[in-house]
């Protein structure tokens, strides 16, 4: 497995790569947005990327924007040692799988690495979201890491899918037009009373109401945007663990 670090701290960007040699991953080391882009197109075989934020002209989440028309498939974590939380959230909004925070356990980065190394199982999965943006791109990220991927625009489409498909999770937004998702999955719910439900939603002060009364039906739980793609993944894994089971 391949990891690209890319820090303008040298000496940390060394101590990184000869942490993660010692267990046995193939390493490259970029001091800048520009080399990394440049080493990416050459070596486009990056299984993980460990991207700092803050480098001087090109920062990390730029770098980040780039490079992901160069390695599609790749899986990027965000590294800081600051409070750039915009920075932070747009990094997210872009699909980072992951942001840790400088000085970091090696140990914990480690284990994430390898939660991405980790197969998936191909789970048939559903979105709801009236978002053209937010569906592509939660469908790409997803597809990516070999998921089969459904989308809908609104409830009405979403039930109708449901009826033709067994949907392993089903991740609806809660602002929807017509029907909101919590209406939406109880409908679902009346024709695939197992299906297993995640709110999403970008108002959960605000709607606190329909949240709470969503989590003490049936849906499994609820998660706030901007989605953190490493909890999203983590959550998919327990839903598909909790199905094999019976549970």
């Amino acid at each position: 497995m391949s990891v690209l670090i890319v820090d303008d701290n040298i000496s940390l960007a060394k101590t990184i790569s000869m942490i993660l040699k010692q267990k046995r991953y193939d390493v490259f080391i970029a001091n800048s947005g520009f080399e990394a882009l440049e080493l990416v197109g050459i070596n486009q075989d990056i299984d993980v990327v460990l991207m700092d934020i803050k480098m001087p002209v090109m920062n990390g989440v730029e770098t980040f924007k780039k490079m992901k028309k160069l390695l599609p498939k790749s899986s990027v974590i965000m590294m800081t040692a600051y409070a750039v939380e915009d920075l932070i959230a747009e990094a997210i909004q872009e699909g980072a799988y992951s942001v840790i925070y400088k000085p970091f356990d090696i140990a914990k980065t480690v284990e994430l690495i390898e939660n991405v190394k980790t197969e998936m199982i191909g789970a048939l999965i559903l979105i709801v979201d009236d978002d053209s943006g937010t569906l592509t791109s939660f469908k790409n990220i997803l597809v990516n890491r070999g998921y089969h991927v459904v989308t809908s625009a609104d409830g009405e489409d979403a039930i109708e899918q449901a009826k033709r498909n067994n949907f392993d999770v089903i991740f609806l937004d809660l602002k929807l037009p017509t029907l909101n998702g919590f209406e939406t999955y109880l409908k679902i719910r009346e024709v695939k009373p197992d299906a297993i439900g995640i709110l999403i939603t970008g108002h959960a002060k605000s709607m606190s109401a329909i949240v709470e009364q969503a989590l003490l039906s049936s849906m499994y739980t609820c998660l706030e945007k901007p989605l953190v793609m490493s909890e999203v993944l983590t959550l998919i894994e327990k839903t598909m663990k909790l199905k094999s089971s019976g549970g």
